[in-house]
């Protein structure tokens, strides 16, 4: 007895990927939003001096950090990253799918696409 996705079942996975993905980030950001009110809605917004971005934001080991200590805005920058990656995540199983079905051209061009997508995010230049 063999197992054998249909297209169907590959599409209705990628559908659930994606919906999860976009309910996951919004409940992240809405809980980072939460705190960050709890902590700091009282305080008044200083428009006359620019203070940049937090340290937190430059790498992942200091989100990581933030979230782990509570920080409202590390957690909001998790939930972000989290809804960027959602579609990363799509033409991954996209892949997976195409690999399943032996479709040989839309494997190539969905990893040149995936590979394409990561050079584009870790080189910091759009294509």
């Amino acid at each position: 007895m063999t197992n054998k996705f249909k297209d169907k079942d590959i599409q209705a996975i990628i559908g659930w990927v994606l919906r999860a993905g976009v309910f996951v980030s919004m409940l992240v950001v809405f809980i980072g939003g939460v705190i960050y009110l709890y902590r700091h809605g009282q305080s008044t917004a200083n428009y006359h001096e620019f203070k940049g971005i937090p340290d937190f934001v430059h790498s992942a080991s200091g989100i990581i950090n933030g979230i782990v200590n509570f920080r409202g805005r590390a957690i909001i920058q998790a939930g972000i990253i989290l809804l960027i990656a959602t579609p990363i995540v799509r033409v991954v199983f996209s892949a997976i799918g195409f690999i399943i079905e032996k479709d040989h051209l839309y494997t190539g061009i969905t990893i040149i696409v995936l590979l394409i997508i990561l050079i584009s995010a870790f080189s910091g230049h759009a294509g």
